[in-house]
């Protein structure tokens, strides 16, 4: 079971961005990071009108999409998947970034940036608030880390990892 790390925030805060600064950061550790993001909208990820779309809109419960070097699938669900459901869904790897799903029972990174009007999330296992412009106060008992510094975050990160049993760097040469 890989180790799962929440990227929780309000929408707008900068959960995206910054999980796409830290996956190359991440990957030259030699970790492999797998994310799932949560929508609140319907999800469309194929063309309207072609094959694979069309196969969907006529009834098939499952379509696989399949290229050279990358495939989707796509199901149809009768209730939303608990977060072992989604795991069991991705291949094996060192860690899972889980974006959004603030209520997930998983330790979590909380991005929060004050600009924004809005107060901290009221999550649990929070275990770190990572902020633009946020002071340490803001944070309480929290390690702050600087937003705009991904090195240091993804160094937060491995040693969360490395405290959970999972990927050690000394090992992984």
């Amino acid at each position: 079971m890989p180790k799962v790390l929440g990227v929780a925030g309000f929408s707008g805060c900068g959960k995206t961005t910054l999980i796409e600064a830290l996956l190359p950061s991440l990957a030259a550790r030699g970790l492999t990071v797998s994310v799932i993001k949560h929508s609140h909208h319907a999800l469309e990820v194929d063309t309207p009108g072609k094959d694979s779309d069309r196969h969907r809109k006529a009834g098939a419960n499952q379509v696989l999409l399949l290229g050279d070097t990358r495939y989707a699938l796509t199901a149809e669900l009768a209730a939303p998947l608990d977060l072992a459901a989604q795991l069991a869904l991705l291949s094996p790897c060192d860690l899972v970034l889980l974006e959004g799903q603030k209520w997930a029972d998983v330790d979590k990174v909380e991005v929060w940036r004050p600009v924004q009007g809005k107060p901290r999330l009221a999550a649990a296992r929070v275990i770190a608030l990572a902020s633009d412009t946020g002071s340490s106060a803001d944070a309480g008992d929290l390690p702050l880390l600087d937003l705009n510094d991904v090195p240091a975050i993804a160094e937060f990160i491995a040693a969360w990892l490395a405290r959970q049993g999972g990927h050690n760097e000394e090992t992984a040469a």
